[in-house]
């Protein structure tokens, strides 16, 4: 069965929305478990899952960053909050770079038909205009990759229906990933960690 481009971007949005409800019956769950306030609780939750839990983890940012059903913000928070700012920030980097990757593959083998089931035509169009001067583009790109607030998802998947070369994309990717997931991080783990004071007095 062949899916128009419309059809799987509301599939994806109505994928988005159940997402989220899971998302906030599981963080009232953790919360009513504990594993939020105390350190304790976090770490008896997490002993059985020291191996597989990163494994799944990365596997989740993976498939979020190619089909985009999980707020990103909210996948990157996960990894901060139940492995720690050092090993949440490893295994958010190493996910969304897999990710990211595997977008500029698929847009660059199955071209503009395959993102626009992925986004829309306008929002598509607003970017090919960038497009037009490769060397621009690639300045552009790693700006963009670079500022925490751009549609890096989006970008990447227009990053493979230009000339750009892989390694240029690449290194743009790994170099530049880590400080937007660090500055992601940060800001959600002290906005996170405000609203549990909010709730809990």
């Amino acid at each position: 069965m062949h899916l128009s481009a419309k059809t799987s971007r509301k599939l994806i949005n109505y994928a988005t929305i159940i997402c989220g409800i899971i998302i906030v019956l599981l963080v009232i769950y953790w919360y009513k478990l504990g594993i939020f306030t105390d350190q304790e609780k976090m770490k008896a939750y997490l002993a059985n899952k020291q191996i597989i839990g990163p494994i799944v983890f990365v596997l989740i940012q993976i498939v979020q960053v190619v089909i985009p059903i999980i707020p990103g913000g909210v996948s990157l928070l996960g990894g901060v909050v139940f492995f720690g700012p050092v090993a949440g920030f490893i295994y958010n980097y190493i996910g969304i770079c897999i990710g990211s990757i595997i977008n500029f593959f698929l847009a660059r083998y199955y071209g503009r038909p395959f993102i626009l089931h992925i986004v829309s035509e306008e929002t598509l169009d607003k970017y090919m205009k960038w497009t037009k001067n490769q060397k621009k583009f690639n300045w552009f790109f790693a700006l963009c990759i670079l500022a925490p607030a751009a549609p890096d998802d989006v970008l990447c998947l227009l990053a493979g229906l230009t000339k750009m070369k892989f390694w240029t994309y690449f290194w743009i990717i790994i170099l530049c990933k880590p400080w937007t997931i660090a500055a992601y991080s940060i800001g959600l783990v002290y906005g996170a960690n405000w609203l549990l004071k909010i709730v809990g007095k």
